[in-house]
């Protein structure tokens, strides 16, 4: 058998190996259900309003949603456990400058008994002052208080 032929032969293989592998994986991985519709509309509709309030620069709506003994977790930004902190960075360094858009049809709502819920999701800030920089997607976890009739935002982890 000659060299080129071998050679394409090997290299279909691999490639029909590789596309097997790759299905095999997302076999795998379970496609996530709602297992709570209301509670599904009502954490969508929670971070809608609040990143309504972030892209406006609404700080006082921003204030009511952020719980008092809020934890946000920013993997570049570190560990920050002061509401006031958070609103004064989001005030310096978001307002006018930064807006957020959530890539759609990527949150996953899950109960958390005697307690609320967490947020699970993707997005892409965009930033005013670099209008053609490409904004990659980024996982967003919110973990939702239900406290008084009301859903705070107690914890968040912010990847990039």
């Amino acid at each position: 058998m000659n060299k080129p032929l071998l050679f394409a032969l090997t290299l279909c293989l691999c490639l029909a190996s590789c596309n097997s592998a790759k299905k095999a994986a997302a076999d795998t991985q379970p496609k996530y259900e709602i297992k709570d519709q209301e509670l599904y509309n009502q954490i969508v509709a929670m971070d809608k309003t609040f990143f309504d309030a972030y892209n406006t620069c609404d700080l006082d709506k921003q204030a009511t949603i952020y719980a008092d003994d809020i934890e946000f977790y920013h993997d570049l930004g570190g560990l920050s456990t002061s509401k006031q902190d958070i609103l004064e960075g989001t005030k310096n360094n978001i307002c006018g400058k930064v807006t957020r858009e959530l890539v759609a049809g990527t949150i996953e709502v899950y109960p958390i008994k005697n307690y609320g819920a967490v947020e699970i999701g993707y997005h892409k800030f965009h930033n005013k002052q670099e209008p053609n920089a490409v904004s990659h997607p980024s996982k967003f976890i919110i973990m939702w208080h239900y406290t008084n009739n009301q859903w705070k935002i107690n914890k968040v982890v912010s990847l990039h």
